[in-house]
Formats: structure tokens, sequence, C-alpha cells
């Protein structure tokens, strides 16, 4: 008889909360092996013994069996303990000691499996908003510390009935340990009530009142994972100005709730990519091209030919839709740039002037959670915001000690802390011009923090010394790495793509300090993850009026002419605002200079009609995108003012060609393209890094990756983290590590 063989198997990567300890332990039990599995502070463990070949065996097939959402990073082999059980054992976690690094899972959409039970009138889960199982259902969202059992997170407050014990104890039953598990018997209800309080309806009744509610042209607040949505329907024309009026929304998009995938492709073109996208476990918020004549209002995206698009990603939104049977809009509970709001009570006090009633649950939300959005450009994902979903996001940083903490930016904020070998981002935060959003920018650093158990070590930030980030990093009492703020977006991708550099980044952007006291957006920076050196940029020009050139296009535009000594009549101006603002510059009386590819966008907005003045962030380069569409279009000519890319000579075709608006935006774009590929000639590094808020344009991101593709270089750009500002906190990490 063959000898017996014992080892202890540590785990790490994602497999808490994925069904991960009942496929070892059935996968243990056909082998005929001893031993047990249990989480640790780490990941998993698991202890095994029995014939060498049959341990071999259950280390090849393991990968195999594991349901989708797991993801075994690394496996260490040691010795196992000398008292091992006559059979397989599922144990308890193992008691936390020293910091909590385990891979914690984002919020997954409904399975198969869930959806097809609360369709099922046979079913003792039939409409049941809250079923799911060790393959889907709320994670992140409602997690208060680790290890991930149930007692550690906003369920305990739930204790299950015999019945979803009995499967919560059954390792055969695929709600084994499913810490979420709940039936309509002890689990979270719904209510539907107005904003004084007063419940009108419970459970069911309180579903199909929200259906009819939104039906009728009201506006529903909607509780949901990670916080509430305002929702009307998308049709209704009135019942979206209303909420645009109520929200004070403008004009930005509102993104679309839809029944199904069939109803997303009779309302916009869906490709293959886009397609694997909505039906995914993370279920996010796609860009989607419209079709003509989708019947939807225009007030839902004023202006613009894409849709963000969803579908439904859990039992209660999916039960929503199936009664409705037309898309909503669902856009974030909140004041426009306020924080989402989670709290049953805070959200009829902070909504009750916006919706008419509240469908709310008895489920706490431990943190807010917006939508992921996402787009797809050449068949590969262009993230823009990384929250429900697909939050927390981990990317590798190995030998990076544990608790380095990376402040972010002031804009589209997220933090990054290191645990485990691993930079872990924070869902998406907002811009902290608001104070709510500082509140929670604070609160996601202490929450990332107490979850790993660790507490900052040393931090990075941008060099910026009015970002609230940088203030507040500054008063941790630990070492602060001041990180400018291109060489983070560059760093970000090069420690995405794991390269270590010289590489030539290209950054372009809104906003960020320059090391010269200027505001740079236009770079070209030769960069390994510790250093940068400032190869080439945009030719600078004068923004008259501060933060209001942020705002107004039309500032842009006049920027530019002045610098360019032309006489072409600004657009957007009554002459006493023109001479207010010729006075300002000539003062030099708040006025800075910027080579931001961001502010350059606006002006040729500007100046071919798109937008004066912007209601929300990046509208005019949006609009500008549209305008130029899909079709080829030549570039203009462009030059060099010593290492500045000079945008004058396209600026003066472009004001002199008298060609349509759609073609000159067009070719806008590609003289952008080619002046990309001059710098990258120049400069002669075969590596060519893409960052910067500039790069969620599809048009020019696109035409980048294809140009420079062909000039021979090897082009990388962002996939897992947004190329804006929210990916600042993986570059800020990288280069502090960098330089430790």
């Amino acid at each position: 008889m063959p000898e017996e063989k014992s080892i202890l198997l540590r785990m790490r990567g994602r497999v808490q909360g994925v069904g991960f300890r009942p496929v070892v332990f059935r996968l243990a039990h056909e082998l005929g092996l001893r031993g047990w599995v249990r989480n640790d502070a780490a990941g998993a463990e698991v202890a095994l013994a029995g014939r060498g070949g049959d341990i071999a065996k259950f280390r090849a097939e393991l990968p195999g069996r594991l349901p989708a959402a797991a993801d075994i990073q690394s496996v260490e082999e040691l010795s196992a303990p000398a008292e091992l059980p006559a059979g397989f054992e599922i144990r308890t976690s193992a008691a936390p000691d020293g910091a909590r690094v385990a891979g914690i899972l984002p919020d997954l959409a409904t399975c198969p499996d869930c959806l097809r039970e609360i369709l099922d009138p046979k079913d003792r889960r039939y409409r049941y908003p809250f079923a799911n199982c060790t393959h889907c259902g709320p994670r992140f969202s409602i997690i208060e510390a680790l290890p991930y059992d149930r007692g550690n997170t906003t369920m305990h407050a739930f204790r299950m009935c015999p019945a979803c014990e009995e499967e919560y104890r059954d390792p055969r039953n695929r709600r084994f340990h499913a810490q979420p598990n709940a039936c309509p018997v002890c689990g979270p209800s719904l209510s539907w009530m107005r904003a004084d309080g007063t419940v009108l309806e419970v459970r069911d009744e309180a579903l199909r009142a929200a259906a009819e509610a939104i039906r009728g042209g009201w506006i529903a607040a909607v509780k949901g994972i990670g916080g509430f949505h305002l929702m009307v329907d998308a049709r209704d024309g009135g019942a979206v100005r209303r909420l645009r009026e109520r929200k004070k929304r403008d004009e930005k998009p509102f993104a679309l709730l839809f029944p199904g995938l069939d109803s997303i492709r009779a309302a916009c073109e869906v490709s293959a990519a886009e397609q694997e996208w909505l039906e995914s476990q993370a279920a996010p918020i796609v860009l989607l091209k419209k079709r003509e004549g989708a019947a939807l209002a225009r007030e839902v995206a004023p202006g613009l030919p894409w849709i963000g698009a969803m579908a439904p990603y859990t039992p209660m939104h999916h039960l929503l839709m199936r009664e409705l049977g037309f898309p909503v809009v669902a856009t974030s509970g909140n004041l426009t740039d306020e924080p989402i709001c989670t709290d049953n009570d805070e959200a009829r006090a902070r909504l009750g002037g916006i919706a008419d009633f509240f469908l709310a649950h008895d489920r706490s939300i431990a943190r807010p959670m917006d939508d992921s959005v996402m787009a797809v450009c050449g068949g590969e994902p262009v993230m823009m915001r990384r929250g429900r979903g697909l939050s927390p996001c981990s990317m590798p940083m190995a030998g990076a000690p544990d608790g380095w903490v990376a402040a972010g930016a002031q804009m589209k904020s997220v933090v990054a802390l290191t645990a485990g070998g691993n930079a872990v981002m924070s869902p998406h935060i907002g811009d902290l011009d608001h104070e709510g959003a500082v509140r929670l920018w604070e609160r996601a650093v202490n929450d990332l923090a107490g979850l790993h158990g660790l507490e900052p070590r040393a931090a990075a930030a941008d060099l910026h010394p009015g970002y609230a980030s940088t203030q507040a990093a500054a008063e941790w009492g630990v070492p602060v790495a001041g990180v400018q703020h291109h060489h983070a977006h560059i760093a970000a991708c090069m420690a995405e793509n794991g390269l270590e550099g010289p590489v030539l980044g290209i950054a372009w952007d809104g906003t960020g300090l320059g090391t010269d006291g200027t505001i740079w957006g236009g770079e070209f920076l030769v960069c390994t993850r510790r250093d940068f050196r400032r190869a080439a940029w945009l030719r600078p020009f004068p923004l008259i009026g501060g933060d209001a050139s942020a705002r107004e296009p039309r500032r842009a535009a006049l920027g530019v002419l002045r610098e360019m000594g032309s006489g072409h009549p600004p657009p957007g101006f009554s002459r006493a605002e023109l001479a207010v603002l010729d006075g300002m510059l000539r003062e030099d009386f708040n006025v800075v200079r910027t080579s931001s590819a961001g502010r350059l966008f606006d002006a040729a907005a500007s100046l071919l009609g798109v937008c004066q003045k912007m209601s929300h962030e990046g509208q005019a380069a949006m609009r500008l995108e549209a305008l130029a569409g899909e079709a080829e279009a030549p570039a203009y000519p462009f030059g060099w003012r010593g290492a500045a890319l000079d945008w004058a000579p396209m600026i003066e075709a472009m004001l002199s060609g008298g060609e349509p608006p759609a073609v000159a935006a067009g070719r806008f774009h590609a003289t952008l393209v080619e002046m990309m590929v001059a710098a990258a000639k120049r400069e002669g590094l075969r590596d060519v890094c893409l960052s910067g808020g500039c790069f969620q344009n599809r048009r020019l991101l696109a035409g980048a990756w294809r140009r420079l593709r062909e000039e021979g270089f090897r082009v990388w750009s962002h996939r897992e983290i947004p190329p804006n500002d929210a990916g600042i906190c993986a570059g800020q990490l990288a280069v502090a590590l960098a330089r430790a």
C-alpha cells in the first residue's frame, strides 16, 4: 500500500466568499483525502493527508473546479499539522494574526440558478428580492471586518431560519457558507414609503407599488446593493426633466437600467465584447451607441449618441424590471456631486426634495458603492469608474511593505493601500470639492486600513498643495512622498502592465500641477517608476479666470487665440466680457499658463460652436468626440517650437478651412494623434504608455493605438484601472515604492 503523505497548502487570492471551501471539500471527498479547509487572514488553508498520487490529482484538478469568481494567485506548500481528522472537514476561520490581506470579493450579479428560483412559483424563494448563493450576491458592500464570515457582515442582524441554516451547513449545497444567505422567512424585506417615513406597502406589494409609481411618471428612490438609485421612466421626457431639475443636473447623461439584453439591443448597438460585459458578474454600466429611433427621451443624454446601459444585477432589479418591461433612468441617489445615499433615514432627509417615493430595505450597507462605468474600444475595456461589481481592485506590487497609503487626486478620487504585496484600491469616491466627498474619502482610508488590520506607515500624495487629499495625508504623522500628477498617471500604466521603464509616457488630461508651477496636461514624459524627464509638451497658452476657465470652453478658446495673436473673434463673449478678460490678461491677473490637452479640446469645441459653457466636467470633449463620429479624416498641419508641439497651424487651418464642423472635429482628433507619433519618433523609445483622462475618448485612443503601432511602437494603456484620475493612487504607490 502506498505510503501516506500530508501537506498544508496556503492559498492566496480571491478564495473567500466564492464557494472555494465547498469545492475543496467535495474534491477531497471524491479522492478519499483526509484533512480540513478553513479561511485565514490572508486567504485559505488546506491540510491534506492521503496517497501522494491523490494529493497530486487534487492539486491538478482544483483550478478547473473553482467558481468563476475565484482566483488563486499563489500557493505555498508547508508541512501539515501532526494531527488530522479521519475524514475531511470545513473548519471555522483562523483567528486573525497580524495584517488581514485576503482578497475581498466585489458584489456579484445574480447567478442563473438564483434567478430561476425567484421566477419559479413552486420555489420557497419565489419573488424574493434578496436571494443569493456562493456564486452571487452582495459581498464588499456588506463586509464590516475580515475574515469574510456572516458575523462580520451586515447580515449578522438576520438570524437564519432552520431551512436556510440547513443549506448553510451542507457542503453539498451551493449556499454552503453563503454569508448573505436568506429567504422570505428570515431575511431582509422591502418597504414602500413616502419621504416622511410613512410606510405604504411592504414586501412584494412594495415592489409592485414601486413599479406602478414609475409607470405613472413618478420619481422613485430605490435602495440597491451599494446605495440608492433615483428612477424614472426613460421614455418619459417630462419625468426625466423633473428629475434633472430636482437633482440639479443640467445635461450630464443619465445611466439607464434595462429589463434585459433584448431591450438593450432594441435601443443600442451591442458588440460581442460589450455583451460579455453586460452579462458579466460585475454587470457594469457600459457605454453603447444609441440606435436611431430608439424609444428613449432625448433628455436622457442630450446631444450625445451614446447611452450608459446596464442590465439587472440583483433579484430586486430583475423583479422590478420584469414588472415594468421598459428602461428606466437609474442615476445615483444624491444631489449632483454629493456622495450616494446608503442609509434609509439619510436618504429620506437628503432625497426628500427629489424623490416622490422610496423603495427601501432593512439590510444595512457597510459602504457606499456607485455603479461601475466602462466602455469598449477595439474589443478592449476602457474603465471609467470602478465601483459596484469591480471594487475593491487589487494590483500586484511585488515586495511592497504593508500599510503604505496613496491619497489619490482631487477629482474622481480613489485611495489605495498596500497589503499582502498588492495595491488595494477603494471604490470610486468622487470629486473632493464637496465636503461630503472629503468625509467619504477619510472613511475610505480608514475602511481599507481597518479591514486589513493595518495602520498607515507611509503615504504618497499629489504635489498640488490645494488638493484635499494632499492636505489630509500631511496630517497622518507619517512620511509623505510627493508625486507629480502626470508621472503618477504613467507609473500607474506601467504598474498595471508590469513595466519598469524607461518608457515614453503620454499623459494627457485637464489639470495637474507641474514642477515648474504651471498647469500641465499635454505631457510627453520619459519615465521609470522612480523618476521622469519632461521630454516634450503641447504649446502652453493662457487660461483667464482661474477655476472658471475649466468650466467655460470659450475661455480656453480665447487663450488659444490670444497666444497665437489671431484676430479671429472669440466665440461666446459680449464686448464687455472680452474687455474685462483682456484686461486681466494684460495685467496677468488670475491667469495661468497651461499645456493641457483637455483645455485644448475645450478650445476646439468652442471654436467649432459645440460648447461654450459646460454643465458638467468633460462635456465639451464628449460633444467634440460625438461630432467627429467615426469617419476617417486627414490631420491638419502642426509644428515644433523647441520642445513644444505647436497646435497653432492646426487652429489656423481649422478656422480658415470652411469645412463642416464634423470634418474639422475629425481632423482635430487626427492631428493630436500625429503629434503623439511625432513626439514618439523624436524620443525613440520603443515602449509608449498612454494615460490621463483624455484617453477615455475612444476615437483618440483607437487612433493612437493604430498609428503608434503602425510606426513600430509597443503601445500600453489601461484595461483594469481607469486612465483618468481614479488611477492616480496606483501610480503614486508605484513611484513612492520605487524611490524607497
